[in-house]
């Protein structure tokens, strides 16, 4: 890990942490003189801090991985639909504001993928699409397809992505300076992973932001590929 990377690590995980031991202490040096609200807001504070824990850290095993060449992709076929509906249901009970509409093509084929790094792709993009979106908005998943690749557009309500930021969201540590960004913790790792992810799969994924709503595009290699290319193997075969 370079210099940078471990002086941005240790400023983030130091915020969550000191909030943590800090309500903490005050719980177990004030509890009988805290009334059942506060010590419930303190707990809350808590969880939300160690879930935020737990994902930068994620996150940044996730980084050292992508660095490894090493690491292997296990590819297998499935069914989109599942994963996206799973992943939403979870994401939904951190957000209760946001009404999530699930719009999967019921005709969309299957992908050729390693279902656990798809799995991640759909928790950052879904999740992040969550927590910038307005109060009581709705966020939007739908596919499309062709021959080649399963499509997934995810999109939210709320501030827009300027077009000069559009390459900057997928780079490393990147939060970009806005109101609701002021306000929402992050690391500034979870769209460089994914970008990654979804490339060393042989995707790709863009954003687009205007009218006051942001939707992120990815593609994903369908099982039709291979089926493809098995075909034009055995005819060259015979």
């Amino acid at each position: 890990m370079d210099n940078d990377f471990i002086s941005t690590v240790s400023h983030e995980l130091r915020t969550p942490l000191t909030s943590i031991r800090g309500f903490s202490e005050t719980m177990l040096s004030s509890w009988d003189k805290l009334d059942d609200d506060t010590k419930k807001k303190f707990l809350k504070i808590i969880v939300e801090q160690s879930n935020r824990l737990i994902n930068m850290v994620e996150n940044m095993l996730s980084v050292t991985k992508l660095q490894n060449t090493k690491e292997s992709l296990i590819y297998k076929e499935f069914e989109i639909k599942q994963v996206i509906t799973t992943t939403s249901s979870i994401i939904k009970n951190q957000y209760p504001d946001k009404n999530f509409e699930i719009l999967i093509n019921k005709n969309t084929p299957k992908v050729l993928a390693d279902i656990d790094k798809f799995q991640q792709i759909m928790t950052n993009l879904i999740e992040n699409a969550a927590k910038y979106g307005d109060t009581n908005s709705k966020i939007i998943i739908k596919s499309e397809y062709n021959d080649n690749f399963v499509f997934i557009e995810i999109t939210n309500q709320g501030i827009e992505i300027s077009p000069e930021d559009y390459e900057k969201i997928f780079t490393k540590f990147s939060r970009l300076d806005n109101p609701l960004t002021r306000k929402v913790q992050g690391s500034g790792l979870g769209l460089y992973i994914t970008k990654n992810l979804v490339e060393k799969m042989g995707g790709e994924i863009n954003v687009i932001s205007k009218n006051h709503q942001t939707t992120f595009k990815v593609s994903i290699p369908s099982a039709n590929i291979e089926r493809q290319a098995k075909n034009a193997v055995s005819h060259l075969d015979n």
